[in-house]
């Protein structure tokens, strides 16, 4: 038989051809990447485009590391500063404005200008632009785009008409110098305590290039009761033709690589510009759940045959019930355990930098730090963060309630304060705000607003966005009641700050009648509880009282104590007051305030490191809190300052135990001054989930002096105790 070498080679190609066919049919997008160094300029009239560029600034990134620099960069009087002002005597009330606030800078705008080139001609472009503060507008090759007014959600524009596929492209963003540029009405950031509010396109810009279909927006809910997942796919043909397509889904594992699930979607066709959403349910057998112990994480592919789209998430269901007060991880009670980043307050501070971008740095505080102080969880407090802290959140393992960037505050802090919403400008940024984040799996609360008493949430909003999240996580609606029969309330038992007020300074010894609760017990609601902002003890970095604290410290320490003294103080209180919170299980969750924000002179609030940029803690409350938030928790219920030497009183000891596991061992009591004296121990046993209450017989040793009395829990296998400090001093 002769050997036919050319139609052994045609076989052999129809067969290559066959086999990748279904790939070559499969379009993928093209994500061109426009991250880097940008010229920027900057200009008082919205279309004054420069025709000069002289200064350069990093995207993503903020105005103020514009190289050269510019003067008053981030100077601005915001009318919520204003009102703080005048509540507090600073300036009359007819210092109110009726705008966003009052600009202190000869600018209204900056521009952003760069080229780029594409790789491949297709039929659509999409320019993505995932944060930019304060509005944005676009053109690209000298004609403009469009605008989109969100300051915390993405803007994603349709340059198809004015993209050159063979050349160069030029492209310019113009943002808002300041929130003024905006109406008043509009979110742009409302914040009683944020002095400096800088510019700049402060996440990631992108160039999404694809074939129609173009799939605008992929959300993945997890099911984890039927092993699935339900994905909702939005498709758009941007084309002046009707576009096919045929969807299909395919799940693997994150780290892996290794398939864990596929399905097909529909097929069918789209009209010229017209839009459909289609929903799928895609089974992952034996599906592994994503726990902050255990933050396992799937991909999603999903093709049209046009275009290609990948989403990131978690098998993994979180809930609040009002039954019993508690939060549900994966079916399972959970206590949140951890603090707030306020990532608007931590730009404006003076170290700051372009930190935020800095992907090694943001890791070490969003997984090192976290771990090593037992927190499970975060506030994103008034206002989001780049998208890459949420791809981390995931990772590491963080439970996130994730605040939009609006406090409006109460009625009756007075100062001719007002401000009224667009509420259908909120409901499309809300909406925006869900899309961007609706598919990280730490994001386990949506939270509407930050201490605001207005019903446009409860009444509109809310109602308009939340069935669009297919996972349906709670809302959380500040000082408003809950828009959902399970929704949690926020409460802020702020006990130092009646000091600052000029009442009666607070006295630790009160907390023996309080009974673990806090303001928002009083509320009718008796939904679950999240105890998010506590403390009212800031203190700059050096121990400097902030200008919400200088009477607090005065009343605690006298007017010439030293900034050592100071944050010794701060850690001790703080700790005591977390252990309470916890101690009396009255909360879902308990959130320190605040782990990341901004110190320097006239600051209203601080963090508590030592060294921010290096990451370090003050050491005392490194200490303190960390020993505080342990899952084992410890509260010696004693707080009288002084005792009589050689007395005998009772002493109560109350624990809680966080894991799913009983948790047993040994309780030592100690007088310590050096070495420990009327040490005492016994047995304990705290149940899965559960509070125990030890008392102990104690006779006061018949030396004088200082001292600290230490309760240490010992459990069975643990490589050290869990401890709760008190200090006291025996008397004559």
């Amino acid at each position: 038989m002769a050997y036919d070498a050319s139609s052994m080679n045609r076989k052999l190609i129809v067969s290559i051809l066959l086999a990748i066919s279904p790939l070559i049919c499969a379009a993928q997008r093209i994500t061109v990447p426009l991250d880097g160094e940008w010229q920027i300029e900057d200009s008082l009239d919205a279309n004054s485009m420069p025709q000069q560029w002289a200064h350069t600034a990093p995207v993503p990134g903020l105005a103020n590391l514009a190289k050269p620099a510019f003067a008053a960069v981030d100077q601005f009087d915001s009318k919520e500063v204003i009102a703080n002002r005048i509540r507090r005597g600073l300036l009359p009330a007819s210092a109110m404005v009726d705008t966003g606030g009052i600009p202190r800078q000869n600018r209204n705008y900056f521009w952003y200008a760069r080229t780029f080139r594409v790789p491949q001609r297709r039929a659509t472009a999409i320019l993505q632009v995932n944060k930019a503060q304060f509005g944005t507008a676009v053109w690209l090759n000298g004609r403009k785009i469009g605008e989109h007014a969100g300051c915390f959600t993405a803007g994603y524009f349709d340059v198809t008409a004015a993209m050159d596929w063979q050349g160069e492209n030029r492209l310019v963003i113009r943002i808002g110098a300041h929130p003024a540029v905006l109406p008043v009405s509009f979110p742009s950031g409302s914040d009683f305590e944020k002095n400096r509010w800088t510019p700049g396109i402060y996440d990631s810009v992108s160039l999404l290039v694809a074939d129609n279909p173009v799939i605008e927006t992929l959300q993945v809910a997890p099911k984890i009761e039927t092993g699935e997942i339900v994905v909702e796919t939005r498709l758009k043909n941007y084309a002046a033709v009707p576009a096919s397509y045929a969807v299909k889904h395919r799940v693997k594992e994150w780290k892996s690589g290794a398939p864990a699930g596929e399905a097909a979607g529909a097929r069918g066709k789209l009209a010229a510009g017209e839009a459909k959403v289609l929903l799928d349910r895609v089974r992952i057998p034996n599906a592994k759940l994503w726990s902050p112990e255990e933050p396992f994480l799937y991909v999603l592919e999903t093709t049209t045959g046009g275009d290609s789209r990948s989403a990131r998430f978690g098998m993994r269901d979180f809930r609040f019930q009002t039954a019993t007060r508690r939060a549900y991880l994966n079916g399972k009670v959970y206590f949140l355990r951890g603090s707030n980043i306020t990532f608007h307050r931590f730009l404006e501070d003076p170290q700051a930098g372009a930190l935020a971008w800095d992907e090694k740095w943001v890791r070490k505080l969003l997984v090192d730090t976290p771990k090593r102080m037992n927190w499970n969880a975060f506030r994103f407090c008034i206002g989001p963060v780049p998208d890459k802290w949420l791809d981390i959140a995931d990772e590491s393992g963080l439970l996130i309630q994730n605040e939009f960037f609006i406090w409006t505050g109460q009625p009756s802090w007075g100062g001719g304060y007002s401000r009224t919403w667009d509420a259908d400008e909120l409901i499309r940024q809300y909406k925006e705000w869900m899309r961007d984040n609706w598919n990280h799996p730490s994001v386990a609360i949506w939270d509407a607003n930050n201490e605001s008493e207005d019903s446009v949430f409860a009444e509109k909003v809310i109602p308009a966005v939340r069935p669009l999240d297919l996972s349906n996580r709670p809302w959380e609606n500040s000082y408003n009641q809950p828009a959902g029969p399970d929704d949690p309330v926020e409460d802020h038992p702020y006990l130092f700050s009646r000091g600052w007020e000029g009442g009666k300074p607070f006295e630790m010894t009160e907390l023996e009648d309080m009974g673990g609760g806090g303001q928002a017990l009083a509320m009718p609601s008796g939904h679950a509880l999240i105890n998010n902002e506590y403390g009212w003890l800031w203190l700059l970095r050096d121990g400097t009282p902030t200008s919400l604290t200088t009477r607090v410290y005065e009343n605690l320490l006298g007017k010439n104590a030293t900034g050592a003294e100071r944050l010794a103080v701060d850690a001790y209180l703080l700790a005591g007051k977390t252990e309470f919170w916890r101690a009396h299980r009255n909360y879902a969750g308990i959130l320190h305030f605040v782990y990341l924000s901004s110190c320097y002179p006239g600051a209203y609030t601080c963090d508590n490191f030592e060294d921010m940029p290096a990451q370090k803690l003050e050491p005392h409350f490194a200490d303190y809190m960390r020993e505080a938030f342990k899952p084992l928790g410890v509260y010696l219920a004693f707080w009288q300052p002084q005792l009589k030497a050689g007395s005998e009183r009772k002493v109560y000891v109350m624990m809680v135990n966080d894991r799913y596991e009983a948790c047993t061992g040994k309780l030592v009591l100690a007088f310590e001054n050096g070495p420990a004296v009327a040490r005492q121990e016994q047995a304990f046993r705290v149940e899965p989930l559960g509070q125990s209450t030890y008392t102990f017989d104690v006779k006061v040793p018949a030396a004088a002096g200082k001292y600290v009395l230490k309760a240490a829990a010992y459990a069975n296998g643990a490589s050290e105790p869990t401890l709760s400090r008190r200090q006291v001093r025996i008397v004559p």
